[in-house]
């Protein structure tokens, strides 16, 4: 048995690694002749080759993978090595058969290109799958020389010259294969012969591999003992031939490659993978391998050189012919320039032969032109292009800047003070301490009610909306010269950056326009003199120095003069002067923007100042601080005292309230209360006062104006509204739906008792609970004498909406029109209007509100016809109309003699729920 020996190239140890042998079957396989070409070299004693007989099969894989392969899916996931890939080789940008070695990372693989034995590596985008019919057995098989091993410790340079001259035996030839055993892993050990030539005898001579050592017994390959175990190779048949070694090895040149797609041999360096030598597939052609069987060596090495010299000839003479047609291209273009360049020449010399007769004439006609241009320009204010317009608004900035009232401050101080002597009450548990707290609170809020006066006389005094208006303008006139400013930042360098520049631009400016002034002066003054010279009148004799001799100067003077102006007033500015006025616009917005907030937050101050009430919400104010009256008589539900502040009486309406209820009603509340004071009184809704939240027990308390005996009910009860009252009533009540459906609130819960009518000719929406959702003030079920103010939506368990609020208005105004009449409806619940005289606007009014409420909305509620009768002119009169005008004197008796107002609340019979 022969042994591997040991070297330090990693292809090396891998070609040597063998897993086993498989047995041979003798009368089949034994000395069975096969004739390859080489296509790839491992080592001096490894090889890859392909069978002659297979030539077609190359030419067929081919071409199939060049059609599957550039829209085939590039690898995923896990690689299968038993698997056959199809892969890109980087030289060639062919593609071809290949399995996977080895992962390298995860973008890199070693790959083995199974059709020629070359190994290379890919990233996964360069590998893609192939289809079923492409998954055969490899067209190159591994041979291994027979009876020869690598020296161990082969230096690195004599294993490249190895293998380097075997591929010089080998590559492109065809080789008969004498097989005489097989490994497990498919490498075939054979004796290798090209025509006479052993070629594993010449390997062995020139010292690149050695001869196997034999022992008799076994017929098995000598290893060292540090080897894994021994290869055994069997039914090997004839002695193994007895190379010698030579010890003058000459050094062999590696095979240069040959141009026109046929290379000899391809040596890659020794970074890339395995260091193997690769043969590209299109070298190989069956032509190629019909050589004499009774070449010497010594004639391969001649044919060689001279396939060298040769190849290298007709690489020099492919490159002169390339230089020759470049040469004969580039003086065929250069002729082609100057036949056209001559023609160019031809008509410039005609044009200018054509203007100069008509020069003289043509330039005196453009400089006029340029002079009328000039003119108009400088009738036109340029003031812009140098800034003027940002330095003026500077000045404007500067000498007229609104600065923080000194009063501001002070206040700010107080209401600090103030805050935090509320915040004290709000933690206090002991009421001895709290009574303290609250009585330094009183002397801090009336030292706060002096600041805010004197923050008011001081801000009252000062032109804020004035300066406002001069900022905006100012702002608006800039951004329609320069549009949108950049952002950057506030820097006074940039200011002394823009003065600097304009200086130096107007001084620039300046200089010019004098230049061009003198020059047309000169201009000017030649003509008066030269009509002399053209004067046969006059009798003085003018040389020609004089008058005519200097024209060309005076003339070339003007024309450059007038030019520089008109360059300097058209042309569009630099990008450095640009830069310049862009960043002082932005400059002079920052400040204009500032001194806008400066005078906002000034006026937000002042807006709160006047109130002076700290917002809607005021937090920890207890229900015993108010000198209040209970009022159960106009609620069960909830606690209702009465009382009066600052000169107006109150009804304090108590909520219980929880954690997550509180802050709904907190909510609600202001959205309400915003919503008022859009428009306040005309806003047609019941304004809030204050919502006060007790620490001491879970409950919410709505100051709200009391209004006695108001509402629809009672004022129905006790006097009916006239036709014209009702309708000056409804009008406001509309105007309350409509502020609260712009504010995107629902009431929900419209009826007779939360309509007030003030002085029997306001109406107000009133009452609103602010506890409850619009879900759950819809669930009461409202009644108006037969009436159900429930909209048909709602009876059928639709959500509340803007629609079915004016339909339970419609319901109202319906009821104010007929009082004591009875009323009938459909199968559906909803009123017959049909069956009342009413006046023809009501009437249609009623028919949007009730039957087509659809379309219909609260402002368009309010512009209706019977809402806009012309002044004078009254709604027809009724039977009520009359009874109220024989008992209003009556009435107004009875008012005068009521008691206080307290008295008159315990006989009242308004309900607040």
């Amino acid at each position: 048995m022969w042994g591997p020996g040991h070297f330090s190239r990693a292809s090396a140890v891998e070609s040597m690694s063998f897993s086993g042998i498989v047995q041979m079957d003798e009368d089949i396989h034994y000395n069975k002749v096969e004739d390859v070409v080489g296509s790839h070299v491992e080592d001096a004693v490894t090889f890859w080759a392909q069978s002659i007989s297979r030539n077609k099969d190359i030419m067929k894989i081919g071409c199939s993978l060049s059609e599957v392969c550039p829209h085939a899916n590039s690898v995923f996931g896990n690689l299968d090595p038993k698997k056959i890939y199809g892969g890109l080789f980087s030289e060639d940008k062919c593609w071809y058969r290949c399995r996977v070695l080895k992962i390298i990372s995860d973008e890199k693989c070693l790959v083995r290109y199974i059709d020629y034995g070359n190994t290379e590596i890919l990233s996964r985008s360069d590998i893609v799958e192939i289809p079923s019919d492409l998954q055969f057995s490899s067209v190159a098989k591994k041979y291994r020389l027979w009876g020869l091993q690598i020296p161990s410790g082969q230096e690195v340079t004599q294993f490249d010259q190895g293998r380097t001259f075997l591929g010089s035996l080998i590559f492109e030839k065809e080789i008969k294969m004498r097989i005489k055993a097989t490994y497990q892993d498919g490498t075939v050990i054979a004796q290798a012969e090209y025509g006479t030539v052993d070629i594993g005898e010449e390997v062995a001579k020139k010292g690149f591999a050695e001869k196997c050592k034999l022992t008799s017994s076994t017929n098995i390959c000598e290893e060292k003992k540090s080897d894994p175990g021994p290869l055994v190779l069997r039914n090997l048949k004839g002695p193994i031939p007895l190379w010698g070694h030579r010890s003058n090895q000459s050094a062999f040149s590696r095979p240069k490659g040959r141009l026109s797609g046929r290379l000899t041999l391809d040596l890659k360096n020794e970074n890339d993978a395995g260091n193997h030598v690769t043969f590209p597939k299109e070298s190989l052609s069956v032509g190629d391998f019909n050589l004499p069987s009774n070449v010497s060596l010594a004639k391969i090495k001649q044919d060689q050189k001279l396939i060298e010299e040769n190849e290298k000839l007709k690489t020099e003479k492919e490159i002169l012919l390339e230089n020759c047609k470049a040469l004969e291209s580039k003086v065929e273009q250069t002729a082609q320039e100057l036949q056209q360049e001559k023609a160019t020449t031809m008509d410039l010399t005609k044009h200018l032969e054509s203007t100069l007769k008509t020069r003289v004439g043509t330039r005196m006609k453009n400089l006029a032109a340029k002079v009328e241009l000039l003119k108009e320009i400088r009738r036109v204010n340029i003031s812009v292009r140098f800034g003027n317009d940002l330095s003026d608004a500077i000045q404007v900035l500067d000498e007229e800047r609104f600065t923080i009232p000194a009063s501001l401050n002070e206040l700010e101080i107080i209401w600090t003070e103030y805050n935090l002597a509320q915040e004290k009450i709000k933690t206090c548990q002991n009421v001895n301490e709290g009574n303290i707290l609250i009585a330094k609170r009183n002397e801090v809020q009336q030292k706060l009610c002096m600041a805010v006066e004197v923050f008011i006389v001081e801000v009252d005094e000062l032109p804020l909306n004035k300066r406002l208006k001069t900022l905006q303008d100012l702002s608006a006139s800039l951004e329609a010269v320069y549009g949108q400013a950049n952002e950057g930042t506030n820097s006074e360098e940039i200011l002394k950056k823009f003065y600097d520049w304009k200086c130096d631009k107007r001084e620039e400016f300046t200089n010019v326009r004098s230049e061009t002034e003198v020059s047309l002066q000169r201009l000017v003054a030649w003509f008066q003199s030269t009509l002399k010279a053209f004067d046969l009148s006059v009798e003085e004799s003018l040389t020609f120095e004089d008058t005519i001799g200097n024209i060309d100067e005076i003339l070339e003077k003007s024309e450059s003069s007038v030019c520089k102006e008109l360059e300097i007033s058209l042309v569009e500015q630099g990008d450095a002067d640009k830069e310049i006025i862009l960043n002082t616009y932005s400059q002079v917005l920052q400040k204009i923007h500032s001194e806008e907030r400066l005078i906002a937050t000034v006026q937000s101050k002042y807006k709160n100042s006047i109130e002076n009430s700290g917002g809607l919400l005021t937090m920890s104010l207890e229900r015993d601080l108010l000198d209040a009256e209970p009022m159960k008589e106009l609620s069960s539900k909830r606690p209702l005292v009465c009382s009066e502040i600052n000169g107006q009486i109150i009804l304090l309406k108590g909520y219980s309230v929880d954690v997550d209820t509180e802050a709904r009603v907190i909510q609600r509340a202001a959205t309400y209360h915003r919503a008022w004071r859009e428009a306040k009184e005309e806003s047609g809704l019941l304004p809030l006062i204050f919502l006060f939240l007790c620490k001491s027990d879970p409950m919410a308390y709505l100051m709200v104006p009391y209004y006695p005996r108001a509402n629809l009910s009672a004022v129905q009860a006790s006097m009916p509204l006239t036709s014209e009252e009702a309708l000056k009533v409804m009008k406001g009540v509309a105007q309350g739906l409509h502020t609260l459906h712009k504010a995107d609130i629902i009431h929900g819960s419209l009826h007779q008792n939360n309509v007030f009518a003030l002085n029997r000719e306001q109406g107000i929406i009133g009452d609103f609970d602010f506890t409850k959702s619009v879900s759950q003030r819809t669930s009461v079920n409202m009644m108006v004498g037969d009436l159900n103010l429930l909209s048909p939506e709602l009876k059928m368990g639709k959500p509340a909406s803007p629609s079915s609020d004016l339909y339970a208005y419609g319901c109202l105004l319906l009821w104010l029109s007929v009082q004591n009449q009875e009323f009938e409806t459909n199968e559906d619940g909803i009123p017959k209007v049909d069956q009342f005289r009413l006046d023809d606007n009501v009437k249609s009014l009623l028919y949007s509100l009730i039957y087509c409420r659809s379309s219909m909305t609260a402002e368009q509620v309010l512009n209706a016809e019977c809402f806009l009768l012309p002044k004078g002119k009254s709604p027809p009169t009724s039977e009520k109309d009359t009874e109220y005008t024989q008992c209003k004197e009556e009435e107004e008796l009875k008012m005068e003699n009521l008691d206080k107002y307290k008295e008159n609340t315990r006989s009242g019979e308004a309900n607040f729920d």
